[in-house]
């Protein structure tokens, strides 16, 4: 379960490189600003996924045990 989870998670961080590279290289060419504000949404809740899946893995798996 925790490897399916970090694999996950990779894949998440991964998406959010991507969308954040097209992001970039839209602006620097200077594309339409439509398509720069839809890949800015779908960075931002990439990263939200990501934080999601990041802060149920260490609920999960941590090893902060008292």
């Amino acid at each position: 379960m925790q490897t399916a989870l970090n694999i996950v998670i990779a894949l998440v961080l991964l998406f959010v490189v991507i969308v954040l590279g097209m992001g970039l290289w839209n602006m620097l060419k200077g594309g339409p600003g439509n398509t720069s504000q839809r890949l800015m949404r779908l960075r931002v809740i990439g990263q939200a996924v990501a934080l999601i899946l990041l802060m149920a893995a260490l609920f999960f798996f941590g090893s902060g045990r008292a």
